[in-house]
């Protein structure tokens, strides 16, 4: 299957094919997230890695389409869609928080599935699957609440926030993505056979280190932890930084392929 085919499924939103790439990095985003995160990746990666930020219901040019509340749904979906870009190159996961759990579900369904799987795994701010969330819902919080909370989290841009009517289109799918993200379950199972990078931020009240390091669990593999200045959102105010660390790891996931 040639990579001009892939722009065709909605799952890939902002995908540039990359035709002398030796490797696929899938992108999936944080709660409320979009493609729009990953904006400008390919430039900083190495190019030999084509960048495919996937893009989930109820966003970005998916906005009609209902958002999930579940990250099983979400899996399901994203493996039946992804499926035919996984098996003619080999591939790597990348997910911030929610994506975080959305890639290592998906990694673990198309081993189970299909007997395939990621030549790599990272993952950026977010516990590790098995450990318990510590602080209780917000997702169903009243609207004054919610929008406080997403105030602290320091992810979502001033002025949408600031905005009533475009808080009134972004807050269902706002809900949708912190439901999911918060009622994650976490199912034992065999470890993973590939390796697994964490990211975290040193400023981070959502995750601490000691819970990022959990990750280690969950691969046969090499693991490694490294923390970036910031808070929850250190992908964006730290980005050089951690597109610096990440392009070091997939030139090494390239050179073993």
């Amino acid at each position: 299957m040639s990579s001009t085919r892939m722009s065709s499924t909605p799952w890939l939103g902002r995908f540039k094919p990359n035709p002398r790439a030796r490797l696929r990095l899938f992108c999936f985003p944080y709660a409320g997230g979009g493609t729009v995160a990953f904006r400008g990746w390919a430039e900083q990666l190495p190019d030999d890695v084509e960048v495919c930020p996937v893009q989930l219901p109820g966003r970005e040019h998916r906005m009609r389409e209902p958002a999930f509340t579940r990250i099983p749904a979400i899996v399901e979906a994203a493996a039946e869609s992804l499926l035919p870009h996984l098996l003619d190159k080999p591939f790597a996961f990348f997910g911030h928080s929610m994506g975080a759990f959305i890639s290592f579900d998906l990694a673990r369904r198309l081993r189970a599935r299909h007997g395939i799987a990621p030549a790599g795994l990272f993952v950026s701010g977010c516990r590790a699957p098995h450990l318990k969330r510590k602080r209780p819902p917000t997702y169903d919080l009243p609207e004054s609440e919610f929008m406080n909370e997403l105030r602290s989290l320091n992810g979502t841009p001033r002025e949408l926030l600031d905005s009533p009517d475009l808080m009134r289109v972004l807050l269902p799918l706002l809900r949708a993505d912190f439901e999911a993200s918060e009622t994650y379950a976490y199912s034992a199972g065999a470890q993973l056979d590939c390796p697994i990078n964490a990211f975290g931020g040193t400023e981070d009240p959502e995750v601490e280190r000691r819970d990022i390091r959990e990750w280690c669990e969950h691969t046969t593999a090499a693991f490694a932890l490294k923390m970036f200045p910031g808070d929850h959102f250190f992908l964006q105010s730290a980005r050089p930084l951690l597109l610096t660390a990440l392009a070091q790891q997939l030139q090494q996931l390239a050179a073993q392929i």
